[in-house]
């Protein structure tokens, strides 16, 4: 630390008094001319997060525009076309969201709707569930998700529904979301879903809302099949940013969260993070700190630590944003760079007794982000001992592993936010997805496109195609796979792989050889 710890805490600390929120990267140990030695790629960061905002193309695999911005500011859409794409929709939602939970739009057996099922994966599941376990407590609708093409998980989650829920599929009001409505799991997950509803005499349309892109795999479904509503996902919105779009407030206005305050939050943060000033952005600090602590290469790990139960999944719902932003082989000039920045957590002080000891004394390959949420709860508190109370300890803690850890060396950034509430996690959803943009600018890489991805769903494909082909070549004789390889023309380890699975799953029948290349597979009977 500085010579003067009370001084260097001062100069490295940004507060927004009319937000409830401060950035603190006193324990980052960053040198205050930090800044002057970036200063070409700073003035990048703030020249490519206005284009951003300007509605330049951004995803160049896909040639779309990124728009996350508009959606708590629809003033700043490039057209006026986009902005009635916001505020329409929000209008709808929020009508329809009042009629569900009046009793105006019900259940087939004229009640009231109590569950509500969101169908999705990744940012179309992921950000509605972070809104959920935030603010969802005192929700009306009791809220489940299948965000996986997991047969067992979806069987745990209709058994929740169908065993401890008052009413069932009966009373489940079922979401699906997803862009172009050809995205297997939740393709697989809303014909799950279909099947179980309609395995209890209940019509699957009756029951269900789509949101997707007008045209869509979806779009066509959900008008075949008569849903309930359907509401536009638009091409400029992507997954990771897509929570304040329809795929997040829909199923908040339906849980009755404030999200007018959402918005505002986000606005509020965006407002003030858009200066082109260090000094007084906390999302270009945060940026900056991110960038020092990896030499501007992603060389050290964030580990997200939050005191708020309800943010337990606050580090997972960053993991995403951050990890599939900034995970890149190549930059802008086509050089190979391999950049990133690897993101876990889980919550404290529950870490406390979990991998804090790793963090302390082990590898000294991360650094960490804590999370403070000022107030403890609304009301009083009991005394756990004289004059302390549970929000006393959840403090001491926080602060005791912040000190501990950077005795040992650990950096940290602290962000401090008031209480848990719309408007607060409006803010740092935004001040996260800033972050993301300049760091990604920072250290010239495209935030907003994802070759991995489509890399793994095209391997995943050719994989369902292999398995298909192995699936007729089964006869009741017992082969091997590398007989069945030659037969289909085919890799021999690749064609194992789908007979062991097909053999774990009722379709084929294996004996084992003394290895893998001696066990034979035959159909089932």
């Amino acid at each position: 630390m500085p010579e003067s710890t009370w001084q260097h805490y001062q100069n490295s600390f940004t507060r927004y008094p009319e937000l409830g929120f401060s950035i603190d990267t006193s324990r980052m140990d960053i040198p205050t001319n930090y800044a002057d030695t970036l200063k070409s790629e700073i003035t990048r960061a703030f020249d490519g997060i206005q284009k951003i905002e300007a509605g330049e193309i951004m995803n160049p695999d896909e040639h779309r525009m990124v728009g996350h911005y508009w959606l708590r500011n629809p003033d700043l859409s490039p057209t006026e076309e986009i902005k009635k794409q916001i505020t329409e929709p929000l209008t709808d939602l929020k009508a329809f969201a009042k009629k569900v939970q009046r009793g105006e739009i019900t259940n087939t057996k004229g009640g009231r709707f109590e569950n509500l099922l969101i169908i999705g994966i990744g940012g179309s599941a992921l950000g509605p569930q972070f809104i959920y376990e935030a603010l969802g407590a005192d929700s009306s609708l009791k809220t489940f998700f299948f965000d996986n093409t997991d047969p067992a998980g979806i069987d745990t989650t209709l058994t929740n529904i169908i065993t401890n829920t008052h009413g069932g599929l009966g009373k489940t009001l079922a979401l699906v979301v997803s862009k172009s409505g050809g995205t297997p799991e939740t393709r697989n997950g809303m014909l799950e879903a279909q099947a179980a509803f309609e395995d209890t005499g209940l019509d699957f349309g009756d029951n269900a809302v789509a949101i997707t892109g007008e045209g869509s795999k979806l779009f066509k479904y959900a008008t075949e099949n008569n849903f309930l509503a359907i509401f536009p996902m638009e091409d400029w919105v992507g997954g990771r940013t897509s929570v304040m779009s329809t795929v997040g407030l829909v199923p908040a206005a339906l849980q009755g969260i404030d999200i007018d305050a959402l918005l505002a939050g986000a606005k509020a943060m965006d407002d003030y993070t858009r200066v082109d000033s260090v000094a007084e952005n906390a999302a270009i600090q945060l940026a900056l700190a991110w960038h020092h602590a990896g030499n501007g290469k992603g060389e050290k790990d964030m580990v997200v630590l939050p005191y708020k139960d309800s943010l337990v999944l606050f580090s997972k719902y960053l993991q995403q944003l951050v990890m599939e932003s900034l995970g890149k082989e190549k930059d802008l000039d086509g050089k190979t760079v391999h950049q990133g920045l690897a993101v876990y957590g889980n919550k404290g002080s529950t870490d406390q007794h979990a991998y804090v000891q790793q963090l302390r004394d082990g590898v000294p390959n991360f650094f960490a982000t804590f999370i403070e949420v000022r107030k403890g709860r609304d009301g009083d508190s009991v005394e756990v001992e004289p004059n302390t109370t549970s929000a006393d300890y959840l403090q001491g803690f926080l602060r005791g592993t912040r000190t501990a850890l950077y005795e040992s060396g650990r950096k940290s950034i602290t962000l401090s936010i008031e209480e848990v509430t719309p408007h607060s996690i409006g803010m740092l959803i935004a001040l996260f997805e800033r972050a993301v943009s300049l760091y990604a600018l920072l250290v010239n890489v495209n935030a907003y496109h994802q070759p991995g991805v489509e890399a793994g769903k095209a391997a995943a494909g050719i994989f369902l195609e292999l398995l298909q082909k192995v699936k007729n070549a089964l006869s009741t004789e017992a082969k091997t796979a590398a007989q069945i390889a030659a037969y289909i023309t085919a890799d021999e380890e690749d064609v194992y792989h789908c007979l062991t699975h097909l053999a774990s799953n009722g379709v084929a029948q294996n004996s084992y050889g003394s290895s893998p290349a001696e066990d034979t597979f035959k159909k089932v009977k």
